[in-house]
């Protein structure tokens, strides 16, 4: 690849194929550094690595221990109230963007099988003239646990902007200004979702072939993942194996959405990947996971990026925007009808 600094006509589709054992690392710090030299060498290994698998581990993203510790208890305390309890905080009318949304009611891009987990929406938390402005929902947060909206509101404003960061990365591997992104990211549809896989009491008696996340690509531009409580996440390398995604406790993993392969025209990857179940052992345990999914705002257009676009990679997404994406994705996933 040339410069990451330069503006190319045509962007190089053409790369020499990476097959990954693990994910790679690297650290945001020399994006932000101000040298110029650790940020163009940080922007070509990022490209690369999505180019190749999508998914990265990144250090110095901003979260704290004791916000991250502070976020799970939290969770954890409110995914351990009953059910009748948390089904208060599920909202039919959301089509699951805010508050709770019960167990196994969502699944992967066509399958019929539920997933064996539950979840806890948190959309942008603005005030509410602001929400009211932008035409979005207010968040919705569970009395049983006070804390809760603390910590879900400081990390979704920490992964909100350590994803702009990445974006503007994104912005300059792919010829963009950089900070390309950032109106069509403004107060956008960004989602904190924390999820539980509850334990499996009975193997016996889950469907057939239902797992904790079956194999699907994220519908946003870039993924942020705080580290899970539990292994279980596996990515598919383009020569069909399975591997499995680690991080270091201070890391988390980013990764490439369905909206933003469709935006480079399959140029950066949205890798395939799931959430296995436990081995027999372990199969009466909980696993927590908590990651933000960046979206832009609905009228984002997601027609192909010219660059993107020759002879040899015809464009293969028809022309449609964020929102439309977004409506045509809940639907296939059981979250709207």
């Amino acid at each position: 690849m040339g410069p990451a600094f330069i503006q190319p006509q045509k962007l190089n589709l053409v790369m020499a194929s990476v097959l990954y054992d693990q994910i790679p690392s690297l650290d945001l710090n020399d994006f932000k550094s101000g040298d110029n030299d650790r940020k163009q060498k940080f922007v070509r290994a990022l490209g690369e690595v999505y180019q190749n698998i999508g998914f990265v581990a990144i250090a110095n993203h901003g979260l704290t221990e004791s916000l991250t510790n502070n976020l799970y208890q939290n969770i954890q305390e409110f995914f351990q109230l009953n059910d009748e309890t948390k089904a208060q905080y599920e909202i039919p009318e959301m089509h699951g963007q805010r508050g709770y949304v019960g167990k196994n009611k969502e699944h992967a891009k066509g399958r019929n099988v539920g997933d064996l987990k539950e979840f806890y929406h948190v959309g942008q938390p603005l005030p509410q003239k602001e929400l009211e402005a932008e035409g979005k929902p207010a968040n919705v947060w569970p009395k049983e646990v006070p804390e809760m909206e603390q910590y879900c509101s400081e990390a979704y404003s920490v992964l909100e902007e350590t994803g702009k960061t990445m974006l503007q990365a994104i912005a300059i591997h792919l010829g963009l200004e950089a900070h390309y992104f950032e109106p069509r990211v403004r107060n956008g549809n960004s989602i904190l979702r924390a999820i539980h896989y509850f334990p499996i009491e009975d193997p016996s008696a889950i469907p057939e072939g239902a797992v904790r996340a079956a194999e699907h690509g994220d519908i946003n531009l870039i993924t942020l993942l705080m580290g899970a409580s539990a292994e279980g996440l596996e990515v598919l390398r383009r020569d069909g194996k399975w591997i499995p995604i680690t991080a270091l406790p201070d890391q988390i993993i980013v990764n490439v959405g369905d909206m933003l392969d469709r935006l480079t025209n399959g140029k950066l990857k949205s890798t395939i990947h799931r959430v296995v179940n436990p081995p027999f052992e372990k199969m009466g345990t909980s696993r927590y996971s908590i990651p933000f999914f960046m979206h832009p705002r609905n009228e984002m257009d997601l027609t192909c990026l010219d660059s993107c676009v020759d002879g040899k990679n015809p464009k293969q997404y028809n022309d449609m925007t964020a929102g439309e994406f977004l409506d045509e994705r809940l639907r296939e996933i059981g979250l709207k009808a």
